[in-house]
């Protein structure tokens, strides 16, 4: 039978707050959905026109595998600052570093000389990555990951 032990303990107000610092930086990226279903919610005749339509739908399955994603998110990097021993700073945003590296920077190499996507798309979306990915460990690291500091 599995266990759960050997997964590293992270402090739950730091998963909280790194979901919301995560998330937030996420929803940066989200936006125009939003801001699209909220236009088409103000046009809707009544609430429950709106609340049966496919775009209410779409953007609130969004939010939510955004926030599950997330809370995912904050608790690897979290983990990965207790399972490291991180506690400066620097180590933070190098971890930080190394992580976006690892799961960012491939897709944007690939949409700049594959896809040729535009500069300001692939700029916008890996400034928003890097927040939440060195953002992420900074923010996990002066907030503390660990259960118990004295171990």
């Amino acid at each position: 039978m599995a266990t759960l032990h050997y997964l590293p303990p992270v402090k739950p107000s730091a998963i909280a707050l790194g979901t919301i610092f995560s998330h937030t930086a996420s929803l940066a990226i989200l936006a125009p959905v939003f801001g699209d279903t909220y236009n088409r919610a103000q046009a809707a005749n009544t609430k429950e026109e709106f609340f049966k339509s496919k775009e209410s739908a779409n953007a609130a399955a969004a939010w939510g595998s955004s926030l599950v994603g997330s809370a995912i998110q904050s608790y690897g990097v979290g983990a990965l600052i207790n399972a490291t021993g991180t506690l400066s700073y620097k180590g933070s945003a190098y971890l930080g570093s190394l992580i976006f590296m690892a799961t960012a920077a491939p897709s944007f190499i690939s949409q700049v000389f594959t896809e040729k996507r535009p500069m300001d798309t692939v700029a916008v979306g890996a400034l928003s990555r890097v927040f939440e990915t060195v953002g992420l460990s900074l923010f996990l690291t002066w907030w503390g990951t660990r259960t118990n500091p004295f171990d």
